[in-house]
């Protein structure tokens, strides 16, 4: 099947089943609706930087850290599937880095990883047996040279009756090939950075190892041009097997880091996983089994007991229980009947179903989420830049004190000097880790967002995460975050010569126009009878009051009793004193206003959702505050804060009052958090230093949030806010790791132990050292995949 590419994001994406824009007489297809607006406010300029990005990929990298083209995404230049070598691979350290096709970081030297996931993707698998092969071929080498040149020290001389020409040759032999094949992409890695003067430890290790190999191969060749200051026992020494295990040592830390590398990425792979391979696709001639990616929207799909639902849909007829855990994290199945909504990824239990293909590919809500949590694992934390400073400066400052540490061993040190302080320049060069302080906190922000996935708590990125820790107020919406958000109409009051069957007609074809689920209550009231409701004109959503519009020749006014007063309708402060008793038990009272005067009022009862009072009480546990902000009348608003135990209350809150709210309270010095589902919650969510959206609300709720909550739930608030506090907390533990390893494996390396113990430290066990560090680093930001959030 054809496959093409996003100019906008680099996505891959089918034809078939995307937006389609065009330009110029070329067609462009896009992953999303963002992608696709992106395009149309500025084709030109976006197929402009696609161009500009595919000559950078045509004339190589050229030391530059960004190296890569998205590429247009015409009808007729198609592009393969990320499995491919065309696929985009960015550097987990430095996410500026891009190229097509696998390879290093011309900044850090860290193999390259892909920026949109792909389960047929073995890159990573590939550089890790291919690192692994290395390593044994190393390993095999290292040991006898290790053993030829080190038994002496522990009384096995395995070479004697060899002359020390024939000594140096047997290991010059074993060496050669452990340095220059077993260790060639580190050499060439290192190589590259010093050209370009992005200096990493790369080229740490690339210095120090051929210094001691072509220092030793010096000495094979020309041994009476050595310095009787490097004679050891009266001959020159020989550092084959430094070299060599150093390379080797480097080679297993490589290997352990792909290993837990791809580990980092277990939430997103499971999340791909969670769709099937297949569907089961209905057609004229009955049924047929087709592949995931060949649905097309509108497709009916039958979906037996036991089958994952393969995308996005709606139920036709039928009837069943749906395990939604897998993305949500509420373990309580969901009853689906006809017309219900249901997600691709979750699991048909007890019926069979006949479905509606409405969202597939891109627009499927498991790919948002993989894209999105892909997306933030890549993003940086403002923690990061301390060690982007510090690791601007720490290669060449190690340089420096490698410098030093030769010219104080060759000047004050012991006899032989020169060999002493070639030792310890090496040693201080191979100890050096910047790794360690560059991995700190991408590895901790990529298993963290996973973490969170798992849970169904989206973090948009890594700033967000960084963030979440240092809220002291969350604010809520009431309907949909507090309550279930499927209020019904418990009570309909006329007034008038109205009656209930007439207004309800009426009120319902108008509110079927809104997305909000107050209006949704009224419109299942109002077809309860399944009663055919009449046709609308002039729909007007007033945000955050109500809706007004035309229905057969009356005008229709919805809303709260303020804008009724504002509109100058009659008889309002009757149906205000009738709605008082229905208010003060916590339910909502909506007026219905046809040509000028009050009609009917009607008491929504929407219920609390079972988890919210647990889970406000775990918000209070970590000491934060909650406030309540809803466009209900205070009585209601009243009656529902008393009965949570929230902090504090406002009522009767227009978009507007939730935005300056929100404002004073962040002007006033709090760091704010705000929950929210419907579209008059946008302005808050955006104004807010974190927003949450419930993953039952709106596109412009989410669109607005740095958080998503999957499952709806105020649980998920709770769960976002222990994982920013773990994974914060991990990011720090790393951070001091790596800044303490290196701030005390220098100067050790550099012989500061010397004076006291006698003690020189040896290039191979610096080599050791700074493989450890790195893969520690990496194995504690692991520890987050058992983090528990709630």
């Amino acid at each position: 099947m054809t496959k093409t590419t996003d100019p906008v994001c680099g996505m891959t994406v089918d034809p078939a089943s995307v937006r389609l824009s065009s330009y110029q007489g070329d067609e462009y297809f896009f992953c999303s609706e963002s992608c696709r607006r992106k395009f149309e406010d500025d084709p030109a300029a976006v197929l402009a930087k696609a161009a500009q990005r595919e000559t950078d990929t045509i004339e190589g990298m050229s030391g530059e850290h960004s190296c890569c083209s998205h590429g247009g995404a015409k009808k007729s230049a198609a592009r393969k599937p990320p499995a491919d070598p065309d696929a985009i691979y960015t550097c987990p350290m430095h996410p500026e880095v891009e190229q097509v096709g696998p390879g290093d970081c011309p900044i850090c030297g860290m193999d390259l990883e892909p920026k949109y996931f792909d389960m047929s993707d073995q890159g990573d698998e590939e550089s890790y047996r291919d690192m692994r092969r290395r390593f044994w071929v190393g390993g095999g080498l290292s040991l006898p040279l290790l053993v030829l040149a080190m038994g002496p020290m522990i009384g096995w001389s395995l070479a004697e009756g060899l002359s020390n020409a024939a000594f140096g040759w047997l290991q010059l032999a074993l060496a050669t090939p452990v340095v220059f094949w077993c260790g060639w992409p580190l050499l060439v890695r290192g190589v590259k950075s010093l050209r370009s003067m992005n200096l990493n430890m790369f080229s740490l290790i690339a210095v120090g190892t051929l210094a001691a190999f072509l220092f030793s191969l010096f000495v094979v060749f020309f041994p009476a041009l050595i310095p009787e200051a490097f004679f050891e026992n009266g001959k020159p020494p020989l550092y084959f097997e430094a070299a060599a295990v150093i390379i080797t040592l480097v080679l297993l830390g490589q290997v352990l880091e792909l290993r837990a590398r791809q580990q980092t990425n277990g939430a997103i792979r499971e999340l791909m996983q969670l769709a099937p391979e297949t569907a089961h696709r209905i057609n004229d001639n009955g049924e047929e089994e087709v592949a995931l990616g060949d649905v097309k929207k509108g497709d009916r799909l039958r979906v037996r007991p036991g089958e994952k639902i393969p995308v996005d849909g709606i139920v036709l007829s039928g009837s069943s229980s749906v395990d939604e855990s897998m993305l949500t994290g509420e373990p309580i199945p969901l009853k689906k009947a006809q017309g219900d909504e249901i997600t691709g990824g979750t699991l048909n239990q007890t019926g069979a179903l006949v479905m509606q293909a409405v969202g597939v590919g891109g627009d499927m809500v498991l790919h948002r989420i993989v894209q999105m949590v892909a997306e933030a694992q890549r993003s940086r934390a403002p923690i990061q830049k301390l060690a982007d400073v510090v690791s601007r400066y720490f290669v060449p400052g190690v340089i420096v004190c490698s410098i030093l540490a030769f010219i104080g061993w060759a000047m004050f040190g012991p006899e032989p000097r020169l060999a002493h302080a070639f030792v310890a320049a090496v040693a201080v060069l191979i100890i050096a880790c910047p790794c360690a302080l560059g991995l700190a906190t991408p590895m901790s922000v990529m298993v963290g967002v996973g973490r969170g996935a798992k849970e169904g708590v989206l973090i948009k990125n890594a700033e967000v995460l960084e963030l979440m820790e240092k809220v002291d107020t969350v604010v809520v919406d009431k309907t949909g975050t507090l309550t279930q958000g499927r209020p019904e109409v418990t009570m309909v009051e006329t007034f008038g010569d109205w009656t209930e069957g007439d207004v309800l007609k009426l009120a319902a074809a108008v509110e079927a126009r809104s997305e909000h689920p107050l209006a949704q209550a009224v419109v299942r009231r109002g077809n309860s009878g399944e009663v055919q409701l009449p046709d609308v004109t002039g729909f007007d959503s007033i945000t955050g009051g109500g809706v007004r519009a035309t229905v057969d020749n009356h005008q229709v006014l919805i809303g709260k009793a303020d804008l009724l007063d504002e509109q100058s309708i009659t008889g309002v402060a009757a149906g205000r004193e009738r709605a008082t008793q229905h208010q003060s038990e916590g339910a909502t009272v909506v007026f219905v206003a046809i040509d000028g005067s009050l009609s009917a009022i009607m008491a929504i009862a929407d219920p609390i959702k079972e988890s919210t009072r647990a889970a406000l009480d775990t918000l209070h546990e970590f000491g934060l505050k909650v406030v309540m902000l809803t466009g209900d009348a205070r009585p209601t608003a009243k009656a529902v804060a008393e009965k949570l135990g929230i902090d504090e209350f406002h009522a009767g809150v227009s978009p507007q009052d939730k935005h300056a709210f929100v404002k004073r309270l962040k002007d006033d010095g709090h760091v704010v958090a705000m929950a929210g589902d419907g579209i008059n919650d946008a302005p808050a969510l955006a104004e807010s230093n974190v927003g949450i959206a419930m993953g039952t609300g709106t596109g412009v709720a989410i669109e607005s949030a740095g958080v998503t909550l999957v499952g709806g739930d105020l649980r998920g608030v709770a769960a976002a806010n222990n994982l920013s506090r773990k994974t914060m907390s991990n990011i720090r533990q790393n951070l001091f790791f790596a800044f303490i390893y290196n701030a005390l494996g220098v100067p050790v390396a550099a012989g500061l132990l010397y004076p006291v113990f006698g003690v020189l430290l040896s290039p191979m066990i610096a080599a050791a050292a700074m493989s450890v560090s790195s893969v520690s680093v990496i194995a504690n930001a692991l520890r987050l995949r058992a983090a528990k959030l709630a």
